[in-house]
């Protein structure tokens, strides 16, 4: 086989950009491989179709930016004509990109027999383990700061899963949307309304929604800073929620043992800033053993899960960490993802 490498890099905006070329990774991609790798200075026209011609079996050559053509984002039918013209199939396996419609992802599969790449098949089996056909019981969690972000996230996982688990800032919106005085804590409350109908919407699912029943607060959001554990009703007027308690900790734990599969996306408390980071790092820590030792399925994505699996020490004790951001998310609010559904009509 003669192997076609292409892929986009930070956002060009469909100029030549020096800095964002991918000459240096056809180095990279060199000690890698344990062979020579080339690199042509374009994606699509005479240049690249002339490097192209003069591969041979077992040859590597990797095309530069497809972002470098405005027509990438665009998902431009020409420029997809020009990448197709260039390979007899296609493979992508480039899960992180999937939720993009773009000529690379999606207008390029539509042109050539086309199929997912090793690491796109492990996403989409797990993905799969995860929502698609579980092991049941499900429990979800769901961290970050705004419920605003992840309307569409809490909606449709309060649909399929038993338990989902909320954490970080946003779950100060829902106890203050229940009524529960939260002090200094960052929460939005022009989404009160709808912390409470998807509170009720989760009722109606037979979806337990697990809320913090307590916190660990502070006077000031800083590192190393005095901090104490209190009950959902004792959060003083001037001081904020920056972590989950060690109460609601244990009670995570006990779904967490009662569970065959675990889904998380965000962490519970401010863990970039220790001592916010325990609850994060407990359940992680926690979810690794029951992987290792129960059987428990868990999988987790999205940037600030995987950094803070890593802070944790635990990323590589999951059953699968996503390293795809958008993409994972996007799944997971049960959106069809262009990169995907294009390869599946291929």
């Amino acid at each position: 086989a003669r192997v076609i490498v292409c892929s986009h890099f930070d956002r060009p905006k469909g100029k030549r950009v020096p800095e964002m070329s991918l000459k240096p990774m056809a180095e990279a991609l060199s000690q890698a491989l344990g062979r020579p790798v080339g690199f042509v200075d374009d994606c699509i026209g005479p240049e690249a179709e002339a490097a192209v011609a003069k591969l041979q079996d077992g040859d590597v050559l990797l095309l530069e930016n497809t972002r470098f053509h405005a027509g990438e984002e665009k998902n431009d039918p020409e420029l997809a004509r020009g990448l197709a013209k260039l390979a007899d199939v296609y493979v992508n396996d480039a899960f992180s990109a999937a939720h993009r419609a773009h000529a690379s992802t999606e207008g390029v599969a539509r042109l050539l027999p086309s199929y997912a790449g090793r690491l796109m098949q492990a996403e989409l089996e797990a993905l799969d383990t995860a929502l698609g056909n579980p092991g049941r019981p499900v429990v979800a969690i769901v961290g970050g700061a705004k419920v605003s972000t992840k309307l569409d996230l809490l909606g449709n996982l309060s649909k399929k899963v038993d338990v989902l688990v909320i954490g970080g800032a946003m779950a100060n919106t829902f106890l203050a949307a229940q009524g529960h005085a939260v002090g200094k804590s960052l929460q939005e409350a022009e989404m009160h309304d709808t912390a409470r109908r998807i509170l009720e919407e989760a009722k109606a699912a037979n979806c337990e929604i697990l809320l913090p029943v307590d916190v660990v607060v502070a006077a000031t959001f800083a590192p190393n800073v005095p901090t104490r554990a209190v009950g959902i009703d004792d959060i003083p007027a001037d001081m904020m929620a920056l972590d989950v308690g060690p109460d609601t900790v244990a009670a995570i734990e006990a779904r967490l043992r009662q569970a065959s599969t675990l889904v998380w996306n965000g962490p519970l408390g401010a863990f970039e800033t220790p001592p916010f980071d325990a609850a994060t790092v407990a359940v992680a820590q926690s979810v690794a053993g029951l992987t290792q030792s129960a059987g428990l399925k868990s999988i987790a994505g999205g940037g600030d899960t995987v950094a803070a699996l890593k802070h944790a020490g635990v990323a590589d004790r999951l059953t699968y960490v996503s390293a795809a951001g958008g993409a994972f998310l996007e799944w997971l609010e049960g959106k069809t993802l262009p990169g995907v559904a294009a390869l599946e009509t291929a």
